[in-house]
């Protein structure tokens, strides 16, 4: 595995470590993994620390009112996939909404929220493969609900970008906001009712948010609203085991949750790009951006054509990954010209999530993301239990004949995504990347980094991001501004933003060394800390 890196040029060196390392998006949740490490937890143990304290830290990209995604690697054998995404609600008929004169679900729409199916996961995950009692892992982010943490700077700014977001909430903005605003970097904040809430969950499990109070208070909430949400529907609550989907890209494999998640998406990317040469001698950055944006279209028209809920409409996973689905996907590309733009899209544009990864001494690994969807989610607030509500729903479909239509207990399309890469049979990297819509994209992207151009881990992170979507080709400023003049040339909508792409989180396992390697965004606050 690659370390090296220029030390006169900005930047930070990959992590390592031995016993354990942890790769978060934010510091508080990077310490409390590794205090669990520590203290002698497992993987499993740590990831759902970090992730708890996340709930707590960084409310307006995650929750307890969210939903959740892993991928689990015993020793570092071939991973196992978990869905933890929650359902619409037993009532939520598209002939209802048709009744209703309702033609989509606003992402701030009461019928937005599904049922949080985080919480479930995390206690599935403790039971079958934690260590340590679930009150001990969720220590750190009850004590920072409770004494408060302060404020770091990314979260302060996206904070600052989305407090409109709260506006139809009176107790959202009385816990979520300072005087009207939102709190700068460096204040302290606190959610006493959210460490009630880990508390209870730590002590009962998921009853405590299923079956009694919380739920109770969520529900009520929602009908006083509109909502149609049930005491049934929460108790129904189920998260499952799957096996991963996965195909091969230049004797790697790479792992991703199935559908309804959009994983599949990634894999249809890399499954087109391993007909060409990526690597710096063979073509040049604007280049390899074109042939990024030319798989992206292609592998995102599939997707939202074709992805929903498989238990309502199957996804066959081996048609789409195919020779005969890829080979005229690749043959279509063109190396100096754009094909048809992406056209807009009917999935809702978001960028609020947190992924994780956490691998053990004993090389047990979890690639782990968790997510309310928007920022603050829908915007709803429990205030007795501090839950924000997700509006993951607001991506299903109102229009009946989608495999995306709205449905009784039915699981909407999922854009987050845990990703995995093995080599015979052995795990290689846990790695994940944020950023909503992007995340498919962003999956391929730094696989390619690290497997096509060998680059270090934190190289790979740190590297300039592009994104086809919605009719346009966006570019991380830090593109050579030559770039953007000759992908202009090709016929693509170019803009430039100053804003960052997405964000990520990898460690490796380095067989030959025997260290693990971490890598933290520099577009987030967290860190990549091994012990």
């Amino acid at each position: 595995m690659k370390t090296e890196r220029d030390f006169v040029k900005t930047g930070a060196s990959t992590a390592v470590g031995a016993e354990g390392m942890v790769a978060t998006s934010h510091p508080a949740a990077t310490l409390a993994a590794i205090e669990i490490l520590r203290a002698g937890g497992n993987a499993v143990d740590a990831a759902l620390a970090a992730v708890a304290v996340q709930c707590v830290v960084d409310p307006l990209m995650t929750g307890i009112g969210g939903d959740c995604f892993a991928l689990y690697s015993a020793k570092g054998g071939l991973p196992i996939a978990l869905n933890g995404s929650g359902r619409a609600a037993k009532a939520a008929d598209p002939a209802w909404f048709k009744a209703q004169g309702i033609t989509e679900i606003g992402d701030r729409s009461v019928h937005a929220v599904t049922v949080p199916g985080a919480v479930d996961a995390w206690c599935r995950l403790s039971e079958d493969y934690g260590s340590l009692p679930l009150a001990t892992v969720l220590k750190a982010a009850i004590a920072a609900a409770d004494n408060g943490y302060r404020v770091t700077p990314r979260v302060a700014h996206d904070w600052a970008a989305n407090v409109g977001r709260l506006s139809h909430d009176a107790a959202a903005m009385q816990r979520f906001l300072v005087e009207g605003r939102a709190p700068r970097a460096g204040e302290r904040m606190e959610n006493p009712a959210l460490a009630a809430s880990l508390r209870a969950i730590g002590a009962e499990g998921r009853a405590a948010f299923y079956e009694g109070a919380v739920a109770e208070e969520i529900v009520a909430l929602l009908a006083a609203r509109g909502g149609l949400l049930t005491m049934e529907d929460f108790a129904a609550q189920t998260s499952n085991y799957l096996s991963p989907i996965s195909a091969s890209y230049r004797g790697y494999r790479l792992h991703e949750c199935p559908p309804n998640g959009q994983g599949i998406t990634a894999l249809i990317i890399l499954r087109i790009l391993e007909g060409f040469d990526l690597s710096d001698v063979a073509l040049d950055e604007a280049g390899r951006v074109h042939l990024f944006a030319e798989a992206t279209k292609a592998a995102y028209r599939l997707r939202d054509a074709m992805i929903g809920d498989p238990d309502v409409t199957p996804v066959d996973v081996e048609a789409l990954l195919s020779e005969a689905t890829i080979a005229p996907l690749r043959a279509a590309i063109r190396a100096d010209r754009a094909s048809t733009p992406l056209p807009p899209t009917d999935e809702t544009p978001h960028k609020d999530t947190v992924y994780l990864t956490v691998v053990d001494r004993d090389r047990n690994a979890i690639s782990l993301i968790n997510s309310i969807f928007w920022a603050f989610g829908s915007g709803h607030y429990a205030p007795q239990s501090g839950v924000v509500l997700q509006n993951r729903g607001a991506s299903f479909r109102v229009t009946e004949g989608h495999p995306n239509t709205i449905g009784p207990r039915k699981r909407p399309m999922h854009t987050i995504i845990p990703g995995m890469l093995t080599r015979d049979d052995r795990l290689v990297m846990s790695f994940g990347v944020m950023g909503g819509q992007y995340q498919a994209a962003g999956h391929a992207h730094f696989v390619s980094e690290v497997v096509d151009r060998g680059k270090a881990l934190q190289a790979a992170s740190d590297a300039p991001r592009s994104f086809a979507f919605d009719g346009v080709l966006s570019l991380e400023s830090t593109f050579d501004p030559a770039v953007a003049e000759t992908l202009a040339g090709y016929g693509h909508t170019v803009d430039v933003s100053d804003a960052p792409i997405g964000g990520c989180q990898a460690i490796a396992v380095d067989d030959e060394t025997g260290a693990l390697f971490g890598a933290t965004d520099h577009r987030k606050d967290g860190i990549a800390l091994g012990y």
